[in-house]
């Protein structure tokens, strides 16, 4: 399913017309995101939770060049499901 077929689906169902509800996934989409560069997780309860995960720092090949090269540590966006939504998928 595609941005563009969510904007469909809830245009849809609630008979909101679909340039609102493109502003409104984008306005959303982007309040995530600023909450996750913030450092901020953000829980949506029965949904799940966008979190940061830190890696830590590495050791690593560099097969092309036959030599270690050291991944420092690193923050990544995850997404975690709430315990009702990976039930419901199941």
């Amino acid at each position: 399913m595609t941005k563009a077929d969510i904007v469909n689906e809830i245009a849809k169902n609630t008979g909101v017309e679909k340039v609102l509800v493109q502003e409104i996934i984008e306005a959303f989409m982007e309040s995530v995101k600023g909450s996750l560069i913030k450092q901020e997780n953000v829980y949506l309860r029965g949904f799940g939770s966008f979190i940061i995960k830190k890696r830590a720092e590495k050791v690593a090949r560099d097969i092309l060049k036959n030599t270690t090269i050291t991944i420092p540590e690193h923050n990544i966006p995850a997404f975690k499901p709430a315990k009702s939504f990976v039930a419901q998928v199941k």
